[in-house]
């Protein structure tokens, strides 16, 4: 097969103060050599934060990408950005984020500023909130820390740049608190099966997920995503389109007719019932056929059927050499084969022009 197939997961289950079964599924991902794992999450559920959930489990993890939903409704891009960056570096590059928006009325009542918008303006805003973390990453350059102690020089404030944002809904000098993450900018995944939403995730993501119940409506889906992004001056082909579908393998012997239902998921997208063999025929010939460059898989039961994806679909798609069987690298980039972005400022003349103070802790632990 020429195109490299990509996998990954939601690891995500009822809402859960205990993080062993979370870092259990990780880890057991991990092993399949999935790309990343998601942990859903939104206003609207209980539970702890997913991203400081993925950030507490980062280091109990060596390869797999980290990619927790973050909302960039009633939120700020400064701080989204700060706390993306910093998961990629307690991760050591293996950042994403998946943006969502908050489009309830009893979601926006929690924060009491605004009411409830309308999808097109939702997603409107989410892709300023993803533009200005990106220039907010890119606002230091990669070899702004010089932690010199013997000269007491933290940064070069050459090196460090205001990005000046002005948008229709947020404003954001900066520059950034946190150094430039490891990936240069973490991974940015959108779900663009709505054309709201695939406006913004052609423009901005990285990684699009679009949920469709045939291979052929996955193919349109995934070639709309590339003509909008070239419509942008992107490159459709740095993009990487993946099925969302829904996994039930609990039947996985004894189901009559093996395949794509209607599904309790209720999203309009793909819900498979089956064995690990037939789901490996699917991704296969999805694959195969050019529909998508592969699939985001939602585990029904994730303790009960990660396990059968894992060892037995993933096993079988790698016996057959049409999945790795090893990471070629250690970031989510290099999993995905994506190139590390440059930096937009680097070498402006443009530096951060106040003082920037040292850091007593930062220098005296050179």
């Amino acid at each position: 097969m020429s195109r490299q197939l990509h996998l990954s997961a939601e690891i995500g289950g009822p809402p859960s103060f205990d993080p062993g079964p979370t870092l259990h599924l990780a880890r057991l991902a991990e092993r399949g050599v999935l790309d990343y794992v998601t942990l859903d999450d939104s206003f609207a559920r209980p539970g702890p934060d997913a991203l400081a959930v993925l950030a507490h489990l980062a280091p109990g993890t060596d390869r797999i990408g980290l990619v927790p939903t973050v909302t960039t409704t009633h939120t700020e891009p400064f701080h989204v950005s700060s706390a993306v960056a910093t998961l990629d570096w307690v991760s050591r590059g293996r950042a994403g984020w998946r943006a969502d928006v908050s489009a309830t009325g009893a979601e926006a009542r929690l924060f009491g500023r605004r009411p409830a918008a309308g999808a097109e303006d939702l997603w409107r805003e989410a892709g300023e909130a993803a533009d200005a973390a990106a220039r907010l990453w890119d606002s230091w350059e990669d070899d702004a820390e010089i932690r010199d102690a013997t000269t007491g020089r933290f940064i070069d404030r050459d090196k460090v740049h205001h990005i000046d944002f002005e948008g229709e809904y947020f404003s954001v000098r900066g520059p950034a608190i946190v150094p430039r993450p490891p990936q240069g900018r973490p991974v940015v995944v959108i779900d663009g099966t709505t054309p709201a939403a695939r406006a913004t995730a052609a423009r901005h993501a990285d990684v699009v997920h679009v949920r469709a119940a045939s291979p052929e409506a996955a193919a349109a889906l995934r070639a709309d995503v590339h003509r909008r992004a070239a419509a942008h001056g992107r490159d459709p082909g740095a993009l990487r389109v993946l099925a969302s579908l829904a996994v039930d393998l609990g039947d996985a012997e004894t189901a009559a007719e093996p395949g794509l239902t209607g599904g309790p998921k209720g999203s309009g997208g793909a819900y498979f019932i089956g064995g690990p063999v037939d789901l490996a025929e699917l991704i296969t010939r999805w694959h195969r056929e050019g529909a998508v460059d592969g699939f985001h898989l939602y585990p029904v039961l994730p303790a009960r059927d990660l396990e059968r994806i894992v060892n037995g679909t993933v096993a079988l798609l790698q016996h057959r050499s049409l999945f790795r069987t090893f990471y070629p690298g250690g970031t989510l980039r290099e999993h995905l084969g994506l190139a590390r972005p440059a930096g937009r400022y680097t070498g402006s003349a443009r530096p951060v022009p106040v003082p920037v103070p040292v850091p007593r802790a930062a220098v005296g632990g050179v």
